[in-house]
């Protein structure tokens, strides 16, 4: 029987073939990085229409032990979700078969139930992780407000009333809003769609919710310090592919305005905008106000494109409702009742 034998030179490169073979069939697929289109003047493009809807809010819930769910535990969480158990089963609860709710529930029983919401179905998802809650920092996922930080928030709300206009939110009578407007921007029961449109000067994110439009200026240099928008004095620039927005000068009016994030008139919110993919944007902000917080806390939220419109935000129960809400607190001071209690009957 014939044999062949090959010289050491030949196994050596027979064993070289094969583990470099080895080593290239093994080697896992890296996708080059994301290169987002650029605008007219070179920047990263970042225009389109966004949302930002999720079941992740801007805090960790109790029910959750961390601020990133494990891949295993994704799916149980989202159909425990209250809002999506609240989506599945009010409408049944509402069917004339079981009986109408009376109105004692205020939101389901008066027009804000599930068949008018849409928080989104799914938790947020941010460098492949999926999100409990926005804020990162602190690790514990919650606002880390100082004591004293807690009581001036107190002593806001307290002073939202019934006694005129003035002392009623301007949500009442939809006319903004904080807490999509922003900053920082968070999501919401509805509403979650913004806008952005940018120039070589100008950075403009129109808002669905209340239809309110930021138009930033792109500078170094804010307006005086005596003026005080609602939502703050903001300018922006660019930080190489990310568009950095610096606000200040709050008005005091902020802090109650239906948003989350309480900020005196010298507070700071600083948000950046990155596109990382071609349907994605990643949001990230930090809070600074030693008046209400005990260190700054910083966010990151997915903003991505669902192919859907902004379409005109009309809300004006307020304004018609205005006279009635006062009445009705009058009505109450001339029985002796609690006016805490005036919207819940």
């Amino acid at each position: 029987m014939g044999r062949t034998f090959l010289n050491a030179g030949a196994c050596a490169a027979v064993m070289f073939a094969v583990h470099v073979g080895t080593a290239f069939a093994q080697a896992p697929y890296v996708p080059p990085p994301y290169v987002a289109p650029k605008a007219v003047d070179g920047h990263p493009d970042l225009q389109g229409t966004w949302t930002n809807a999720s079941i992740t809010t801007l805090e960790r819930a109790d029910r959750y032990t961390s601020t990133v769910l494990k891949p295993e535990e994704v799916e149980k969480a989202t159909l425990d979700h209250p809002q999506l158990v609240r989506m599945r089963t009010e409408d049944i609860a509402n069917t004339p078969a079981t009986g109408l709710l009376t109105g004692r529930d205020l939101l389901a029983g008066r027009g804000y139930n599930a068949f008018w919401i849409d928080p989104g179905t799914r938790f947020g998802v941010v460098r492949g992780e999926t999100r409990t809650a926005w804020i990162t920092d602190p690790p514990s996922g919650k606002i880390p407000f100082s004591e004293a930080g807690r009581k001036l928030a107190h002593a806001g709300e307290a002073k939202l009333g019934y006694s005129d206009p003035e002392s009623r939110p301007l949500p009442d009578r939809c006319l903004a809003t904080g807490g999509r407007t922003g900053p920082p921007m968070i999501n919401g029961l509805y509403n979650n769609h913004y806008q952005i449109v940018q120039t070589p000067t100008h950075v403009v994110i129109y808002t669905e919710m209340i239809s309110h439009a930021r138009v930033i200026p792109i500078t170094d240099k804010h307006e005086p310090a005596a003026l005080h928008p609602l939502f703050g004095d903001s300018i922006a620039h660019w930080e190489g592919e990310k568009l950095v927005i610096e606000t200040t000068n709050f008005s005091p009016y902020h802090g109650w305005q239906d948003h989350p994030a309480y900020l005196s008139e010298t507070g700071k919110v600083t948000e950046t905008f990155s596109r990382v993919a071609a349907d994605g944007l990643l949001y990230e902000f930090t809070v600074e106000d030693p008046a209400f917080y005990a260190q700054p806390w910083k966010g990151e939220v997915a903003f991505w494109n669902d192919g859907e419109r902004i379409y005109e935000y009309a809300c004006h129960e307020g304004n018609y409702a205005m006279e009635g809400i006062l009445k009705g607190a009058r009505v109450r001071e001339a029985k002796g009742l609690p006016l805490d209690q005036a919207n819940e009957e």
